[in-house]
């Protein structure tokens, strides 16, 4: 009984079940509690030698636009093997995982990413089944005004905040970090 919208599951109502403090959905014959919980995404911000590797997005939302390798976190999964996959799958590149740059908490969503410092092992990369392209950008050619979505370029600039530093502590979304993003989630 995972999806409680399936036809094949019984009725449910939102309710304040005994013992909580807010809305569940509910099953009206048995009383089950579905739990609605925040998806949790990983990523990385991916480097050979001095480029950013970027995948253009092939799927929606925000298809055609830049990001950085970054997905749902699978079941059973540690979030660094996480974000190794999600790598594999929408660039197809390999990388060795450093150390965890940003938590950014999006409650407005539900939503909490951890994105990885990561290190190509090779050049090599393409677009995975999710992307159209791949490439690697200096930082002077990141197409800042194509970036699919405000935690990329958090990520980049966390990344290049942190160069050379280890032992640092992740980085949380920036003050300000809404300005200029008013659309990208209307599209």
């Amino acid at each position: 009984m995972t999806d409680p919208s399936h036809s094949d599951y019984p009725p449910t109502d939102r309710m304040i079940p005994e013992g909580e403090d807010r809305e569940r959905l509910v099953c009206r014959h048995c009383r089950h509690i579905f739990y609605e919980n925040p998806k949790i995404i990983v990523g990385a911000v991916c480097l050979w030698q001095d480029q950013y590797l970027l995948c253009r997005r092939g799927i929606e939302p925000r298809k055609g636009f830049w990001t950085m390798p970054a997905g749902y976190l699978e079941l059973s999964e540690s979030t660094e093997n996480g974000a190794i996959r999600e790598v594999w799958e929408e660039a197809m590149a390999h990388v060795a995982i450093d150390a965890l740059l940003a938590v950014y908490n999006l409650p407005i969503i539900s939503q909490v990413h951890m994105i990885y410092r990561a290190a190509m092992t090779a050049p090599d990369h393409a677009p995975g089944m999710e992307s159209l392209e791949t490439r690697l950008f200096t930082w002077d050619e990141i197409p800042w005004h194509d970036l699919a979505y405000p935690n990329v370029a958090w990520s980049l600039r966390h990344h290049r905040d942190l160069e050379g530093q280890t032992g640092f502590a992740p980085r949380g979304i920036p003050d300000n970090a809404w300005a200029g993003w008013d659309s990208w989630r209307a599209e």
